[in-house]
């Protein structure tokens, strides 16, 4: 090819020359940099958006200055942002703000750490297994007046100081075990103490925080059976059927001579207590304790009104007249319905009589509670021990 020929290809510019190229890639106007599929090239080449028209600079706000400051710029104001009203209304202005605390209407106070009903106040309040009961709702005995009972009977000088085992029965911190002693919250054999200085022997003394008994013999055991069907209601079964001995067998407490309070017969589930308290024990399975127990009971549906009145008003059995204490119809299904029915009577089969006796015989029943202690997740089969918060419910539910 000839000179003038490759002067004039496509490759050099189609005869245009190197100035006449780079004059018009620094033209102000932005042209198409070699086609438009280039036009990126373009702003690199002229340093990233270069082509693009300059502005003038925006006037530098003044910073305002508040008088009632010293001459200080006021907050929010810095540089050239202005602070945002905020939108949380003045205490004042709250609804309820000027009344007393305590009249109806005021606002409730924020509890604070170490206040009486805070979590770490609380008797075993940080306690990480077992469920939070809350507060007792019968104690097993009343209060007297504050500083009323003369210390010295109650004080053992070869004891344990009071809050010291208080601590190490796991209610709270020893600081925090002070503060419940000096706000009359705890009792020794059934007396308020105030004083730090009491001495108490943890062997026979019978302590109560907030109601809650303290247990300080370790050698008692408290546990949950989930009981699932098919299993008898014993610790050794001659026919060799399935037993709770056999699910006690991975527990760290086989050691222990264990005893459950009450029966569930062969086809029901759900809780069953497990432990070497004889005392305790007695006093759940006793009629004058009136323990509650919850179930939960499949029959076939539908299911007529009125019948849980007549339940509740009591049907007539072989062995006299029996009824549940509540009645509540939790699901109903096509062909099924759940109850979930509470009494206190202890006799033998009595929730599947009782139904039987209605006309709707128990598909399936389940024991979810027993006095304050509930199964929650558990799984069936399992068996866990007892949290001292529920074992201070229970103990307190029949008045120890």
């Amino acid at each position: 090819m000839t000179q003038a020929g490759r002067q004039g290809s496509p490759r050099n510019g189609s005869g245009r020359s190197g100035k006449e190229r780079s004059s018009q890639q620094r033209s102000p106007q932005g042209g198409n940099f070699s086609g438009g599929s280039r036009g990126g090239a373009g702003k690199r080449a002229s340093g990233f958006g270069g082509d693009r028209p300059n502005r003038a600079p925006k006037p530098r706000e003044e910073r305002f200055i508040d008088p009632d400051l010293g001459g200080q710029p006021a907050r929010g104001t810095e540089g050239t942002k202005a602070a945002k009203p905020s939108s949380r209304k003045p205490a004042a202005r709250k609804p309820g703000a000027k009344k007393a605390a305590g009249t109806p209407g005021a606002p409730k106070p924020k509890p604070r750490t170490g206040a009486p009903g805070a979590a770490a106040s609380r008797a075993f309040g940080s306690e990480r297994f077992g469920q939070n009961l809350g507060p007792v709702r019968k104690p097993g005995r009343k209060k007297g007046p504050r500083g009323n009972v003369p210390q010295s009977e109650l004080h053992d000088a070869d004891g344990v100081r009071l809050q010291k085992v208080m601590a190490s029965a796991g209610v709270a911190s020893r600081r925090v075990c002070e503060e419940m002693i000096a706000e009359g919250r705890v009792e020794v054999d059934g007396q308020v103490v105030t004083e730090l200085g009491v001495r108490v022997d943890p062997k026979t003394a019978v302590i109560h925080v907030d109601g809650l008994r303290i247990q300080l013999d370790e050698n008692l055991v408290y546990m949950v059976f989930n009981k699932p069907k098919g299993v008898v209601s014993t610790m050794e079964d001659p026919e060799g059927r399935p037993c709770i001995s056999d699910f006690l067998k991975s527990n760290k407490n086989t050691g222990e001579r264990l005893f459950h309070v009450g029966r569930l017969d062969v086809a029901t589930e759900g809780l069953l207590l497990l432990t070497n308290d004889g005392e305790l024990a007695n006093r759940l399975t006793h009629p004058s304790y009136e323990v509650p127990k919850t179930y939960l009971v499949q029959v076939r549906g539908p299911f007529p009104q009125g019948i849980g009145a007549q339940l509740k008003a009591g049907v007539e059995l072989e062995d006299g007249m029996a009824a549940v204490d509540s009645f509540r119809l939790v699901d109903s299904t096509p062909g099924h319905v759940l109850i979930e029915v509470v009494l206190h009577s202890g006799k033998n089969r009595i929730v599947r009589r009782l139904f039987d006796a209605v006309g709707f015989p128990v598909q399936r029943l389940v024991r979810v509670k027993v006095g304050p202690i509930g199964l929650g997740d558990q799984r069936q089969g399992s068996i866990r021990n007892l949290g001292k918060q529920e074992v201070g419910h229970l103990l307190a539910s029949v008045g120890l």
